[in-house]
């Protein structure tokens, strides 16, 4: 059986300090909706799904939940640049309050193409709160309402996010080593 342990170089965001920054963004989203009756989050999968979880149970007012999937990464390392939807709301969003609820920000050309689609389903609003934010990889500027950390230009696995459908269940941020995925670049 394969140790994914042995496949990370380093920890990048450590489960404590992950937690703590859950319980701050979820602090300042109830703050920013305390007016608001409607909050509905919207999960990016597959990556964002336990942030989403974390968050979902730390936000102490009412709100609802839905899930779109979006693909731009396909088995690499970077973002391909050609956005789909794999799977999409299952209710409408007009008049709602919209949170996305997103695992990484990289390129901004996913998020762009989400907004922009979104956007055209009139809600109420539509902010954007990512756990990760790569600003040295931004190719599309894309307004980003909650950050959970900027982090460096590296490829990172855990709390969600993955590598060929691998590393998720990890409870931290960590680096990939880069033996695990040089097969790409052969």
């Amino acid at each position: 059986m394969r140790d994914i342990w042995a496949d990370i170089d380093n920890i990048l965001i450590d489960e404590a300090t992950l937690q703590a920054r859950v319980k701050a963004l979820a602090a300042q989203i109830e703050s920013d909706y305390a007016d608001q009756d409607d909050l509905l989050l919207i999960c990016v999968l597959k990556g964002a799904y336990i942030f989403l979880s974390d968050i979902s149970r730390s936000l102490k007012r009412p709100h609802s939940i839905d899930f779109m999937g979006i693909s731009s990464y396909g088995k690499g390392t970077t973002s391909m640049g050609a956005v789909q939807i794999i799977m999409d709301l299952k209710a409408p969003i007009e008049n709602r309050n919209v949170l996305i609820i997103e695992d990484i920000i990289d390129s901004g050309q996913t998020l762009n193409y989400m907004r922009r689609n979104l956007m055209a389903r009139s809600p109420a609003s539509l902010r954007i709160c990512t756990l990760l934010n790569k600003p040295a990889r931004r190719e599309i500027d894309v307004e980003v309402d909650y950050i959970g950390f900027d982090i460096p230009d590296e490829f990172v696995v855990g709390y969600g996010l993955d590598f060929d459908e691998i590393y998720r269940n990890l409870p931290f941020i960590a680096i990939l080593k880069p033996a695990v995925f040089a097969h790409l670049f052969a």
